[in-house]
């Protein structure tokens, strides 16, 4: 049952029961830990100790007891009972005009009811419904994977931030999906500009997560999507293909994929993982494995002839799983490939974890899911953010993305959750761009029962930005839906296409018409004007409108383009074109450097300057 009325949660609880009682907090009180090591939860208590100070101006002093509360004595219990029966994850928590008692079997289960307990005391400060909440999760693991390696590498404090954010919403797992942006020690010449990850940064990283019950998972691709590898003269014996290859898309350019006939191919990624993996607390590596579509198409071609490329891939993957168990590690891997080869999933090692991946609102979780509960495996459903090559996001593509993801994991049984969110072609969309579909996918992962028709926007404002009047959840859900004004088109948006396709192109193209452009224009001129006036109590208020008004300002500059495809002799369409993008070079580097690391930028930034030498002379 939930009683929720107007209490707001992220995520929601599975049960909530209210009365009409209140508890009102004293002005001083004790938090006192009843378990058999008290140490253990000392870092919990210290966290609810943080927040009655911030959120109900109650000062509480931590003690541990034995005993229960006098019968005169109000007071914060936590009770780690290890004989409890329930979920490993799971909690209640009881507010009475007496007492508040937060019951768990695990620290984590105390960690997630104090999380609870905070988001009630930011809503209701001293005075608190009386009430009783029960709760658990669906998912067992409940991740995000960040892309740093397209093209933005997070400072440490974005890091930090994004943790306490995802911790705070009840995400146990954390991925830096990496190609190049780790510090190999014997391998400068690939991440030498790009700000990389050292391994003292993800020691520090790890001990962070591992205090707010957040596994960080090592994540390095080891197959496809080595192109910034493989450009560098001493690694291109190792491409499959340096040619053009064909992809579901179209074409591209290689190289791309590590050959698996090459020897080096597997020398290498022993010598990546030996170094890589030591960085880490967790027992699992995200090994890749994704959309290797020149396989076969160059070192490859012959064995793929004589043995299938189905054979070929998975004798490959298999060969890495080897060498990652030899270092202690359970391997994730991407499940794409194999999907055009089913029956393979019954031939893999049972402590392999498939990572079924899909982007758009009608992907098939149900049906992929389905299949891979039969065969045995154990999987994760990843679905994303919706904001990679958008701008703005796709709102309602990521929530309805999102829970059908949720929908199929817990039908069928999935081991786990990893919400993704990709940087293809820059990284253009800033951080908060993300927050709704990190919002959404913690909300569905945790409890769809309780979740499935929650405000997500609205929760995104108050928990994400401080929003406390619901203003900035709604801006969030107009702006993240401009794409829906035109033909829908997969996994990105027609405003991110038309800053990356030359003028030419634009003009022909009908995925860019005119008049629509110019009726988004209207919409996000209004966005704009609201979003001046906004108030919100985040401390990085400025900055997170900064992030929006550059997104519109982007946008603004994508209908320009449009107009000036469509009238390409008009002087002052032109000059306009380039004194824009000129401001927009200067507000694109100082948004990307208030979150992230200098290298990359430049990749990143080229397309508008490659505008200013070539399309706006």
């Amino acid at each position: 049952m939930n009683d929720l009325k107007d209490l707001y949660f992220l995520p929601a609880p599975r049960s909530v029961r209210r009365d009409e009682d209140l508890c009102i907090l004293p002005a001083r009180t004790s938090i006192i830990l009843h378990a058999s090591e008290a140490g253990a939860i000392f870092p919990i208590a210290q966290r609810l100790q943080h927040a009655l100070l911030d959120q109900a101006a109650v000062t509480a002093e931590i003690r541990a007891s034995g005993a229960g509360l006098a019968s005169d004595e109000f007071g914060i219990q936590l009770v780690l009972d290890p004989q409890q029966e329930g979920h490993e994850q799971g909690y209640q928590l009881q507010v009475t005009s007496k007492a508040i008692t937060l019951t768990a079997r695990t620290p984590v289960g105390l960690f997630y009811a104090v999380c609870t307990l905070i988001q009630l005391l930011q809503q209701c400060g001293r005075v608190l419904p009386c009430l009783e909440i029960l709760d658990w999760p669906d998912v067992l693991a409940r991740g995000v994977m960040l892309d740093i390696s397209r093209d933005k590498v997070p400072t440490m404090e974005t890091l930090f931030q994004l943790i306490d954010l995802l911790a705070s919403w009840k995400i146990n797992q954390f991925q830096l999906y990496t190609e190049h942006t780790f510090a190999y020690r014997a391998h400068q010449e690939v991440w030498g500009k790009s700000s990389p990850m050292t391994g003292e940064e993800i020691l520090e990283l790890d001990a962070y997560c591992r205090e707010r019950f957040v596994e960080l998972v090592p994540n390095q691709n080891t197959f496809g999507h080595m192109k910034r590898w493989l450009i560098h003269p001493t690694y291109a014996h190792l491409a499959e293909t340096s040619g053009s290859f064909p992809v579901p898309w179209g074409t591209l350019e290689g190289p791309f994929s590590l050959a698996p006939v090459q020897p080096g191919s597997l020398a290498l990624v022993e010598e990546l993982l030996s170094e890589l993996l030591p960085h880490f607390a967790s027992r699992v590596v995200n090994i890749g494995c994704d959309e290797t579509f020149d396989v076969g198409h160059g070192q490859s071609q012959e064995a793929c002839q004589e043995r299938g490329l189905d054979q070929v891939y998975l004798e490959y993957v298999l060969k890495i799983r080897d060498i990652a168990q030899r270092q202690g590690r359970t391997v994730q891997f991407w499940s794409d490939i194999l999907n055009d080869y089913p029956e393979l999933f019954k031939e893999l090692p049972r402590d392999m974890i498939a990572l079924e991946w899909g982007y758009e609102d009608n992907h098939p979780f149900a049906e992929r899911s389905e299949h891979l509960a039969a065969s045995g495996m154990s999987f994760y459903v990843c679905p994303g953010t919706s904001s990679w090559n958008s701008l703005a996001g796709r709102i309602d593509n990521a929530l309805g993305n999102l829970r059908s993801a949720a929908e199929a994991a817990r039908t069928y049984g999935a081991s786990g959750y990893l919400n993704t969110d990709w940087g293809d072609n820059g990284h253009w969309q800033p951080l908060p761009i993300s927050y709704p579909g990190y919002a959404a996918g913690a909300a569905y992962s945790w409890c769809l029962a309780s979740n499935s028709d929650s405000d997500i926007p609205a929760l995104t404002g108050r928990y994400a930005f401080q929003d406390e009047q619901g203003e900035m959840g709604q801006l969030i859900a107009r702006l993240g839906n401009v794409y829906q004004l035109f033909e829908i088109i997969h996994n990105s948006t027609p405003h991110f296409w038309a800053l990356h396709r030359p003028l030419a192109q634009v003009k022909e193209d009908p995925l860019f018409p005119l008049q629509t452009f110019i009726q988004a224009d209207e919409q996000l001129l209004e966005i704009e004007r609201e979003l001046v006036s906004i108030r919100l109590q985040s401390p990085e208020a400025a900055l997170i409108v900064q992030e929006y008004e550059l997104v519109c300002r982007l946008m603004h500059h994508a209908s320009l383009r449009v107009q000036l495809a469509h009238d390409s002799t008009n002087a002052d369409l032109l000059e306009r074109a380039r004194k824009d993008v000129q401001s927009l070079l200067g507000d694109f580097r100082q948004v990307w450097l208030a979150r992230n690391r200098e290298g990359g930028l430049a990749d990143s930034i080229a397309p508008l300057e490659k505008m200013l030498t070539e399309e706006y002379r």
